[in-house]
């Protein structure tokens, strides 16, 4: 039974490859969970609740995949945000530039680039497209009106730990941290799955998920679940589909340094604030 299974979508994704003009609009609701030992040590719930409000901006959010044979490009739509005075506002928006909301990929090419609106200024990181080992599964369920099947993969991947990043910059007032920030990026390993659709031929996903023979419908990854809500296929009206180009190209390693940077920099106007007792601590 399994074989027949990966036999159909084999079948189906060379449809897909013969499928030059197929395109369409995916539409995604993306939800974070708050991780279970949220807030400080001694904080109540009203505190916690009050946070988790001004948060939700930032933990929920909706997004549009427009794709074709092979590519896409993933945009969050827009919205009304919360904001917020003082530094914890800052740090929310700053966090919120270290997330993509522009994100375009080319799976013939296998480049990405990410736009990102980083403490007011534009970035385009550019880098080569990762590649997951996805790992079919005999499992269906439906999501709307469409048949999908399970992939899992392992995801490995630097990552900036930013709880590392605040410890290390409170003990050391933001001096001489300099020699410490790859010790920052950690290398991750996590368990991604995705439920895809062999019914729409297309290698591509949401966000950087892609390499699946259908489009993915949903992605599991950690505390974040990305499910697909509305899909609008157009295979007559060609809709060309272009990359984004404004900002500094940098790549992802080079934008990592940037944002410790900055959180570096940030770190120490709020200890100055905090010292001359003006402010909390970062």
């Amino acid at each position: 039974m399994k074989k027949i299974i990966l036999f159909s979508a084999l079948i189906c994704f060379s449809i897909a490859i013969k499928a030059q003009d197929f395109q369409g609009k995916a539409y995604y609701f993306s939800k974070t969970k708050a991780p279970a030992n949220f807030g400080r040590r001694g904080m109540s719930e009203t505190q916690k609740k009050a946070i988790m409000e001004r948060m939700k901006s930032n933990l929920e959010k909706t997004f549009i995949l427009q794709f074709d044979k092979q590519s896409s490009i993933y945009n969050e739509e827009e919205g009304l945000s919360e904001t917020t005075n003082g530094g914890r506002g800052r740090w929310f928006a700053m966090m919120n530039g270290l997330s993509s909301g522009n994100y375009y990929k080319n799976t013939k090419e296998g480049i990405y680039i990410d736009q990102r609106e980083f403490y007011g200024k534009n970035f385009l990181i550019k880098d080569t497209l990762p590649k997951l080992e996805w790992k079919l599964v005999n499992e269906t369920k439906k999501i709307g009106q469409y048949t999908c099947f399970k992939a899992i993969a392992t995801k490995k991947e630097h990552q900036l730990d930013f709880g590392k990043i605040r410890q290390q910059l409170r003990k050391s007032r933001g001096q001489n941290t300099e020699q410490d920030i790859e010790s920052f990026r950690e290398l991750e390993e996590v368990e991604v799955i995705a439920w895809y659709s062999p019914e729409i031929p297309i290698s591509q996903g949401p966000g950087a998920y892609w390499g699946l023979p259908g489009l993915i419908l949903e992605v599991q990854e950690k505390n974040t679940t990305i499910l697909c809500n509305k899909i609008v296929l157009n295979t007559q009206l060609e809709e060309t589909i272009k990359a984004p180009k404004k900002g500094k190209k940098v790549s992802q390693e080079e934008f990592d340094m940037i944002a410790v940077e900055k959180i570096k920099e940030m770190a120490e106007q709020f200890n100055n604030r905090s010292r001359a007792g003006r402010g909390r601590r970062f």
